[in-house]
C-alpha cells in the first residue's frame, strides 16, 4: 500500500502502520487489517505473489519509497486507480491496461528488490496486549498531549513503574517514552494531513514548543513538518 500523497494508517491486531506521503506499507497475507486515509490521500495498492512476499519481512513494515519504487508503483496502478479492479470493481490480475502478465511480474520483482535495499521506517506503532498497557494506551490515544509520568499512570491502573517498564520492553521492544514519542508522531501526521498548522499540532501532541516538535518530527521523517504539509497534495 503506497501513499502517493496524504497519510494512511493501516491497523492490525499487532499495531498501526503510519504511512505518510512517499512511504510504502507492507502487510503480509496472514494479517487481518483495515486502513484509513487522513486528508486528501492518493492511495495505491499492489499485491505480491507468495514467492515474492517471502523475500520481504513476514510482519507489517513501512519503507521509504525510492524514486524507482515510486515510478514502479505508479506504473502498476495507473492514474489514481487500485490495481486489479476494472471500472465495475471486478478483480483482474492483469492490472492496468498496457501491461501483460509477464511485464507486470517483472515490475513487481523490481519493486521487491527496491524494498530489500532500503531501511525500514520507524513508523509502526506496536499495539500492547497486556490489559494494563492497553489502558495506558487508550489514555494517550485520547490525549496525545498527556504528560503524565509512568509512575502516575501506574498508580491509576494499579501497576508499579518497574512492572510497566518491563511490559513495554518485553511486549513492544521500546521504553514507555520511546513508544509515547511514536504515538505522538502518529497523531502529528494525522493532524497535519487534516490541515492543522505546525504550532497547533505541536501543542496538541504534547510538545512544549514548535521547535522541539520540529526536531522530533525531522529525526523520524527526514523533513520538517512545514515542508511535509505541502507534500500531502
Amino acid at each position: 500500500m503506497y501513499a502517493a500523497s496524504g497519510v494512511l494508517t493501516v491497523h492490525t491486531e499487532h499495531g498501526t502502520s503510519i504511512v505518510p506521503a512517499d512511504r510504502i506499507a507492507w502487510t503480509p497475507a496472514d494479517f487481518a487489517h483495515q486502513h484509513r486515509s487522513h486528508g486528501e490521500t492518493d492511495m495505491r495498492i499492489v499485491f505480491l505473489t507468495p514467492a515474492l512476499a517471502r523475500r520481504i519481512p513476514a510482519r507489517p513494515a513501512v519503507f521509504l519509497a525510492s524514486g524507482l519504487a515510486r515510478e514502479v508503483l505508479l506504473a502498476l496502478t495507473g492514474p489514481q486507480s487500485i490495481p486489479g479492479e476494472d471500472e465495475n470493481g471486478l478483480h483482474d490480475d492483469m492490472g492496468p491496461p498496457g501491461y501483460d502478465r509477464a511485464a507486470r511480474s517483472r515490475l513487481l520483482r523490481v519493486l521487491v528488490d527496491e524494498l530489500r535495499e532500503v531501511h525500514e521506517q520507524p513508523l509502526v506503532l506496536p499495539e500492547p496486549q497486556d490489559d494494563r498497557l492497553r489502558a495506558l494506551a487508550r489514555t494517550l490515544h485520547n490525549d496525545p498531549a498527556d504528560t503524565t509520568s509512568l509512575a502516575e499512570h501506574g498508580r491509576a491502573i494499579g501497576a508499579s513503574p518497574r512492572t510497566l517498564s518491563r511490559l513495554f520492553h518485553d511486549e513492544l521492544g521500546l521504553t514507555f517514552y520511546e513508544w509515547r514519542q511514536q504515538l505522538r508522531i502518529y497523531h502529528a501526521l494525522v493532524f497535519l494531513a487534516e490541515g492543522r498548522d505546525v504550532t497547533q499540532t505541536a501543542h496538541a501532541c504534547g510538545w512544549a514548543n514548535p521547535s522541539s516538535f520540529i526536531a522530533a518530527f525531522t529525526s523520524v521523517l527526514g523533513t520538517t513538518p512545514g515542508r511535509y504539509r505541502p507534500a500531502k497534495g
